[in-house]
């Protein structure tokens, strides 16, 4: 765990320094010791029980919101700074994407990305599917629980749980040649998330 929180630590401790924030070892500082404390939490212990989920890194986007928050950022500066601290992260996904997206069999990619993930997550309780229709070139669901919004809940900060449900949309971004991407809603500022994903041409 001490490796973890020095890599996250060091990670936004450049993103200070790239925003050229004053006292970015202090604010370093506060930040690792604030995560230090979550992670020794027992709301760490009960919501790091989803195989599906990657709650060290939540954990470290909330620690991050948090302090970002005490010093007066608004919402869309907080998300501004997280594409900063992850930058590299999202590069290499990017890239990945691209990769798939030019593939002539992208859309049965997607799709079968889709319906593996429901299939886990409905497994472990991550998410909680009203609906998930699948359909030839065309796959639309609806979500009205999600473990990632009730972390950001539980810390005060719901509508910072975008930082994760944009991903999604930066993804698809990738494959507009064959895969068309709405989302109409998503669960950090309504009451669910709804999504259609569609086959562009055969």
């Amino acid at each position: 765990m001490d490796k973890r929180i020095r890599k996250y630590t060091e990670l936004y401790r450049k993103a200070l320094i790239k925003k050229q924030l004053a006292d970015t070892e202090g604010k370093s500082a506060s930040y690792e010791k604030r995560l230090r404390e979550m992670y020794e939490s027992e709301a760490y212990k009960n919501h790091n029980v989803y195989p599906t989920m990657n709650v060290e890194l939540i954990y470290a986007v909330i620690a991050m919101c948090l302090e970002l928050k005490g010093f007066g950022f608004s919402n869309q500066e907080i998300m501004d700074f997280s594409d900063i601290v992850f930058e590299k992260r999202k590069k290499f996904f990017t890239v990945l994407e691209k990769a798939v997206g030019v593939l002539p069999g992208t859309y049965k990619i997607a799709e079968k990305w889709n319906i593996d993930d429901h299939e886990k997550r409905v497994r472990d309780g991550s998410i909680t599917y009203d609906s998930f229709d699948v359909q030839d070139g065309r796959i639309e669901y609806r979500i009205s629980g999600c473990r990632y919004v009730d972390m950001f809940e539980y810390y005060g900060i719901r509508p910072l749980c975008r930082i994760f449900c944009k991903t999604d949309t930066a993804a698809y971004s990738q494959l507009t040649r064959s895969v068309k991407f709405t989302r109409y809603s998503d669960l950090s500022d309504g009451d669910s998330c709804h999504d259609v994903i569609e086959r562009i041409g055969k």
